[in-house]
């Protein structure tokens, strides 16, 4: 019988892949199948439901899987974890290819829809814009903090903190000045960042 799931436990560098024809008898089971083997492995199966867990990079090998006609669901790993720990298995790469095959098949089963490779620019863009956020955030309370070793309490706000830090730093020994003016040269790189980028 042919195959017509198949469960893959995606990794950077070596997958698990896991078959099962239409009784759920296991026919492709190849526990380590190198980054460079995997699609020519998959493009040789006739169509078929592949399963993976929604984790870094699972929407790239979906738009590349479904090029060669099958059909790809993701799933959150959160929802495929009660599959893993059924007793059956142990847990390593294999069974997790195994679970995942097991659950894509589940009637109640939710999934995560594919991005395409424009929405996965612009998720790109909104994480890479979060980070200096936070970066920023990071910088100018590890300011503060530096600051009110010296007796220097300034506002919150960043714009009141680049307008009143000024006199203080003349008044700071050479090497805290040094550093406060390289957390600040810095936080400018990261304001210009977050310009660009809005």
């Amino acid at each position: 019988m042919p195959i017509i799931t198949v469960g893959i436990d995606l990794a950077k560098a070596v997958f698990a892949v896991h078959g099962v024809d239409e009784t759920g008898k296991a026919i492709l089971v190849k526990p380590k199948v190198a980054r460079d083997q995997l699609v020519p492995l998959i493009a040789q199966l006739p169509p078929c439901l592949i399963g993976m867990e929604a984790c870094s990079g699972a929407h790239h090998w979906a738009r590349v899987f479904a090029e060669h006609g099958h059909t790809v669901k993701l799933m959150a790993p959160k929802l495929v974890a009660p599959y893993r720990m059924s007793g059956k298995r142990g847990k390593n790469d294999a069974a997790d290819a195994a679970a995942i095959c097991e659950a894509v098949i589940r009637p109640s089963m939710r999934f995560v829809p594919v991005k395409d490779e424009h929405q996965q620019a612009t998720l790109c863009l909104h994480r890479t814009r979060q980070g200096f956020i936070e970066e920023r955030t990071s910088t100018y309370n590890r300011l503060r903090g530096l600051l009110s070793e010296f007796g220097v309490v300034l506002p919150q706000s960043p714009e009141r903190l680049r307008k009143e830090i000024g006199p203080y730093l003349d008044s700071l020994p050479g090497w805290a000045r040094r550093c406060m003016s390289e957390l600040l040269e810095h936080s400018s790189h990261i304001e210009d960042r977050l310009v660009e980028l809005d």
